[in-house]
């Protein structure tokens, strides 16, 4: 997975170099010798630095190091947030890419990311840490924002933390990303979290005595999840 994301690296220096003032080559040697620490330091620069911190790809080398960091025993005790905060940066990031000049050609680094964040965020939220769960999905949410599912998962931490207003923002920002979503067509990643986010709102409107809301809910997922035996189980225990 790592080679394609190295191309996908590549490709970005050497096509967005009339968009950007550097090449950032130095940046993916760094990378690529797996020289982590020294990327980030030298990425950081480049986001500090009045000449090149409106440039995208510093922010993004700078997720991408975290996250391969957070996986790296000698790197935990330094960097204890280093998932959380790859998320960050590639939020940061994302900002940076308004038009998505280099965003379409890490759809594997997104894939990866997507995982660790909803592995993590969907932990924190079963164990009632909605305040940790909003960070992770409002991050997701921030760097992808045309993942259905990380929306419905904001929206519920943001309804379990009170913040009713900012869930019912977040829903109708889930409608926007579905409305241009084929979820046939998704990445396996969203799919997974979207199905899981229909299980789980469902729920909590069904707990709300919302039935008729929850039904409803959990019949958009019934084309593309009911082969999964949660989802199938919620379906019938609804309908």
């Amino acid at each position: 997975m790592k080679h394609l994301i190295t191309a996908a690296l590549f490709a970005a220096g050497t096509l967005g170099a009339s968009a950007q003032k550097h090449v950032y080559e130095d940046l993916l040697v760094l990378y690529v010798d797996e020289n982590y620490e020294k990327c980030l330091g030298k990425a950081e620069g480049y986001t500090l630095n009045d000449n090149t911190k409106k440039d995208p790809l510093p922010y993004l080398y700078m997720s991408m190091c975290l996250y391969e960091m957070s996986k790296i025993e000698k790197y935990q005790a330094d960097y204890p947030k280093a998932a959380r905060d790859a998320v960050k940066w590639a939020e940061k990031y994302r900002k940076k890419d308004k038009n998505k000049e280099f965003f379409g050609n890490y759809e594997d680094y997104w894939a990866e990311l997507n995982k660790l964040s909803m592995e993590q965020g969907e932990n924190f939220y079963e164990e009632g840490s909605y305040s940790k769960a909003k960070s992770l999905f409002d991050g997701m949410v921030g760097y992808y924002p045309e993942n259905p599912g990380a929306w419905i998962m904001l929206a519920l931490c943001q309804y379990k933390s009170n913040l009713a207003k900012e869930g019912d923002l977040s829903m109708k920002e889930y409608a926007k990303a579905a409305l241009n979503a084929d979820t046939g067509s998704l990445p396996e990643d969203q799919k997974k979290l979207l199905k899981n986010a229909l299980i789980r709102y469902s729920e909590f409107l069904n707990t709300k005595g919302m039935r008729d809301s929850a039904r409803t809910t959990i019949g958009l997922g019934k084309e593309h999840f009911m082969e999964d035996p949660d989802f199938k189980l919620q379906y019938d225990e609804l309908n």
